[in-house]
């Protein structure tokens, strides 16, 4: 324990409209949480969030411009029981949206049901024409997927997004377990992140190699420091044992990729750049395609995750997961998507236009929370102008059913204060099985009632534990 008990900080509490992961409706711990809140109630709150902060920078948790992510001392708590049904639904989700992505590149079997409307499959940005043409891949199109889950007001979780063309947030939440161990006055056992996810990510890289007994590198391909996630790509390149490259440091040589200072043929390539395309909207190959399709095409290189992969989290794809599910694997959905209005359907956007003021408005191509309208908190301007955008290009726009995400614990201004959280586990497909990592990066809304938990929007993350 490093955190000085200065001061006794009695914990006072208030839950807020919402299910809280901590305490029940009238205010009393819930027995998963009386522990680790006994074990705080002694100490100075405000110096344990900032020995954490501080120690989660020194990690290097860095995003953008090299700004700390912020972390919370409060660790999140999930049971084994929960966490499996949880690993269950989200592999299942997965799988379902590896088909998708599959069977769009080729036969488009659940376009010709009638399952995905035509007028979308055709439209998709993230639909590469090449991949028709490319060999089948030996392992998952999407090895590796983040999706954000949320628990609404009766504590039921709901997927919200699917995150499976280059998810991140697997280095920040081993830099907030990290920190939050190091300080926190309370070490109860909680399964392993770090080894966990050396074994997975190894497992799927290796799966990819089209060729087990060539003697080929796999690498972690990087923009390099000017990327968001730079600092993610360098823990991960290190966890999985392989080389951190960049595009000036690899080179096509007779048709494979090779590494430019020792010509070392690679066979597989987990690509982190912020180019996810092979060609741009105008038919040309970007930098990436240049560099990748000749050894995709020879059959010489995998690509984690695939080209191709963003068709499968476009928000315009969302409505239709579910049906997916069904479609591909004959099975009732464990996880649940939050109801979603596709709006280029006349009926649907009706609907949503008349009921504006209840629900969330989310831009197609927007990230980190930006561009998003929540319905009941917009003014009368706002929401007219949203009705007319949305008018203009509704297939610009998604439409959700407003969910009030749980809350969870929070140091504020030295005392514990509920925010809204949601859920970042990490999916792993070798092509055969899925795996979720056994902890997760719990995201959360550092200010009062924002619904938003995105780290541009003044969120930060929680260490979360899945007890064994």
């Amino acid at each position: 324990m490093t955190v000085q008990e200065r001061r006794a900080t009695p914990i006072s509490y208030e839950p807020q409209d919402a299910w809280d992961e901590a305490y029940d409706a009238d205010g009393e711990p819930r027995p998963l949480y009386t522990p680790l809140l006994a074990a705080l109630a002694g100490h100075d709150l405000h110096a344990l969030a900032v020995s954490v902060a501080e120690h989660a920078t020194r990690e290097g948790a860095t995003f953008g411009a090299d700004r700390a992510f912020p972390v919370d001392p409060i660790p999140r708590l999930i049971e084994a029981d929960e966490w499996r049904e949880l690993e269950a639904g989200l592999g299942q989700r997965v799988r379902a949206l590896d088909a998708f992505v599959s069977d769009l590149a080729r036969e488009r079997r659940i376009v010709q049901a009638g399952v995905v409307p035509e007028r979308l499959a055709g439209t998709l940005p993230f639909l590469e024409p090449d991949l028709a043409d490319l060999p089948e891949p030996v392992s998952a199109r999407i090895g590796i997927a983040g999706l954000d889950v949320v628990r609404d007001v009766e504590g039921r979780f709901h997927v919200l997004e699917d995150n499976v063309r280059t998810p991140s947030g697997m280095a920040y939440l081993l830099a907030t377990r990290r920190a939050t161990k190091a300080h926190l006055p309370y070490d109860e056992p909680r399964r392993p992140v770090r080894a966990a996810l050396a074994n997975l990510l190894g497992s799927v890289l290796s799966a990819a190699r089209p060729d087990h007994e060539a003697d080929a590198a796999v690498v972690v391909l990087s923009d390099g420091p000017a990327n968001s996630a730079y600092f993610e790509h360098r823990v991960l390149a290190e966890l999985a044992g392989v080389p951190l490259v960049h595009p000036q440091d690899v080179r096509v040589h007779d048709g494979q990729l090779v590494t430019r200072d020792s010509g070392r043929a690679i066979q597989v390539v987990y690509r982190r750049t912020d180019e996810d395309r092979l060609r741009a909207p105008d038919g040309t190959l970007t930098a990436i395609g240049e560099l990748l399709l000749e050894p995709l095409r020879d059959g010489q290189l995998s690509v984690v995750n695939g080209f191709g992969t963003g068709v499968a989290d476009d928000k315009r794809i969302y409505p239709y997961v579910d049906a997916m599910i069904g479609f591909y694997l004959g099975e009732e959905p464990i996880l649940p998507s939050i109801p979603t209005y596709d709006l280029e359907d006349d009926a649907a956007r009706a609907e949503a236009l008349d009921r504006l003021d209840e629900l969330v408005l989310k831009p197609r191509d927007g990230h980190g929370g930006r561009g998003v309208l929540i319905g009941p908190s917009a003014s009368a301007a706002e929401l007219h102008d949203a009705a007319d955008t949305v008018r203009a290009d509704p297939a610009g726009w998604t439409a959700q059913e407003l969910v009030r995400l749980s809350t969870h614990p929070t140091v504020i201004e030295g005392r514990l204060q509920p925010r809204h959280v949601d859920l970042r586990p990490f999916l792993f497909y070798d092509g055969r099985r899925t795996a979720a990592l056994p902890g997760a990066l719990t995201r959360v809304a550092l200010d009062a009632d924002n619904l938003i938990v995105n780290s541009s929007r003044n969120g930060g993350g929680k260490d979360t534990w899945v007890l064994p």
